[in-house]
């Protein structure tokens, strides 16, 4: 019970802290302007069309943080904020999304891999836990193993996730400091709200791995008990 109860602590901990980190970074630097006073839109603008991508649309969407980039319609959408805001946050994360489409643009190996995995991952996700809490709670290891190898496929693209993010931050930085967006005192700032993002991907993955691995383990104490 004591094993458990530090084990629901860590993977209740992780993402909180990593959350808070996130907000943390985003809120000091949304007080921050960009000493070229462009928006997030007018920035986003500018990568894309120094990366020959006239025809990606830049969109408002409404959410706190709920900027992506969206591969089938080609279109970046910016939070509110961020889209028409002057801060170093939101250049930071109007430049991420953009390092986005570049990928899509470049065929990154990794963007291709997740959006492969997109469908299987989503499907594995919703139904993984019904297969293994049905298969632990009857006996019925197939089941259970069936649920894992689901659960195992959500867990993977969070994994590919990491270097697709990781790599978006990369050239939102290039692309910033390259055309002269940022100077380079903000670029500290910048690289923060980018790495406080990462860290939300990073716990996600640490926890979907850690649910895995105890799964496994159960499965394997079931099939010894039998």
């Amino acid at each position: 019970m004591g094993s458990f109860l530090i084990y629901f602590l860590i993977i209740t901990i992780i993402p909180i802290w990593a959350s808070m980190r996130v907000n943390g970074a985003y809120k000091k630097y949304s007080n921050v302007p960009n000493s070229t006073g462009t928006t997030g839109y007018e920035v986003a603008r500018r990568i894309l069309d120094s990366n020959g991508l006239y025809d990606v649309q830049i969109e408002e969407t409404r959410g706190f943080l709920s900027d992506h980039y969206d591969p089938r319609a080609k279109v970046v959408r910016l939070s509110s904020a961020n889209y028409h805001g002057h801060s170093i946050a939101a250049l930071a994360v109007a430049a991420h999304e953009c390092g986005h489409a570049i990928q899509d643009q470049e065929d990154y190996a990794f963007l291709r891999l997740r959006s492969s995995l997109a469908p299987v991952a989503s499907f594995g996700s919703n139904t993984s836990w019904i297969l293994i809490i049905i298969g632990f709670m009857f006996q019925l290891a197939n089941l259970a193993l069936l649920g894992i190898i689901f659960m195992a496929v959500a867990v993977l693209f969070q994994v590919v996730t990491l270097p697709v993010e990781f790599n978006a931050s990369s050239r939102a930085l290039n692309q910033v400091v390259s055309l002269g967006i940022i100077r380079n005192d903000e670029e500290r700032g910048a690289r923060s709200v980018l790495n406080a993002a990462a860290l939300t991907y990073v716990a996600a993955a640490a926890v979907a791995l850690l649910e895995l691995l105890r799964f496994v383990l159960m499965f394997v104490g079931m099939n010894n008990d039998d």
